[in-house]
């Protein structure tokens, strides 16, 4: 049987804060499950949401992202907690749950802190904070410099240099910022700076990064609250940062499938990616009943 799917918008005020969102199925058929990232959008959580049948699933575009207006101003995980806040109570159904990743982990654990109660379970998946890294002060220093690359030389040259640092294997060392930057050409992309500065990742460092959890808040949710890493993530910075989070909280952090993108569709051009498989993990973790 084919899911209803609904788009709908929220906005307050003027300017940037248009929030565009999904509803696939009734939300009178059961309690929500609601699927978030940050920067990525709501399209790279559709495949993994179909495979969601036993209860309405709900995804967005966050705050300047895909089908929201664009501005150029550093938005923080507060921020989007407010704008998530705003969409579960748009929906009008009190609790639901909550898988957040990347970014999106890192805005969960900041509703949870804010809003506790608009979650009835979530699992936070590689939340990339660096402030309780071994290597804290040398992965902000990598995350301002991509920052100011971005602000002076534009796209290209700043996503190579993400790019080399998310697949870094490991702890960062003292002399990182000391080797050549990264060619964008190695990566397909044009060292040519077309003058936007609109991108949502790079907007958003390293605010990002810097969050600090509000360990009493998200305790509170006990095992109602999961912490996962990507089984092939290895030491990847993300990876790193949510099993610290999970250890600041004194909890085992779980192994979902693949890597950091592992509930992505592979037909997006990321190998690798198991929606289904992503699926069958979040339903064992958040069951319907």
């Amino acid at each position: 049987m084919t899911q209803t799917h609904v788009t709908r918008t929220l906005t307050v005020g003027e300017g940037d804060d248009l929030i565009t969102y999904d509803v696939r199925g009734d939300l009178s058929s059961g309690r929500p499950l609601f699927v978030f990232g940050s920067p990525m959008e709501a399209s790279y959580f559709g495949p993994m949401a179909g495979f969601i049948t036993d209860r309405p699933v709900v995804t967005y575009d966050p705050r300047g992202a895909a089908r929201n207006p664009r501005g150029t101003e550093e938005v923080t995980p507060q921020q989007h907690a407010e704008d998530l806040h705003r969409v579960i109570e748009a929906l009008g159904v009190g609790a639901v749950d909550c898988m957040g990743t990347s970014g999106g982990a890192v805005n969960l654990l900041a509703l949870a802190a804010a809003h506790p109660e608009d979650i009835h379970r979530a699992v936070a998946h590689e939340a990339p904070i660096v402030a309780y890294l071994p290597d804290r002060e040398v992965a902000l220093a990598v995350l301002r410099d991509m920052k100011e690359t971005y602000r002076t030389q534009g796209n290209g040259p700043a996503m190579a240099k993400f790019i080399a640092l998310v697949m870094h294997d490991g702890e960062l060392t003292p002399d990182y910022l000391d080797r050549p930057a990264p060619d964008p050409a190695m990566f397909g992309m044009s060292s040519e700076d077309d003058g936007d500065r609109t991108s949502p990742l790079m907007r958003n460092m390293p605010s990002c990064n810097e969050y600090e959890v509000d360990v009493e808040a998200v305790r509170a949710f006990g095992g109602r609250f999961v912490h996962a890493h990507g089984a092939q993530s290895s030491e990847q910075l993300a990876a790193r940062g949510g099993r610290s989070v999970a250890a600041l909280l004194g909890v085992e952090s779980m192994a979902f499938p693949g890597h950091h993108g592992g509930f992505v569709s592979p037909e997006t051009g990321q190998p690798g990616g198991d929606p289904q498989g992503w699926a069958h993990t979040l339903l064992g973790v958040l069951p319907a009943r």
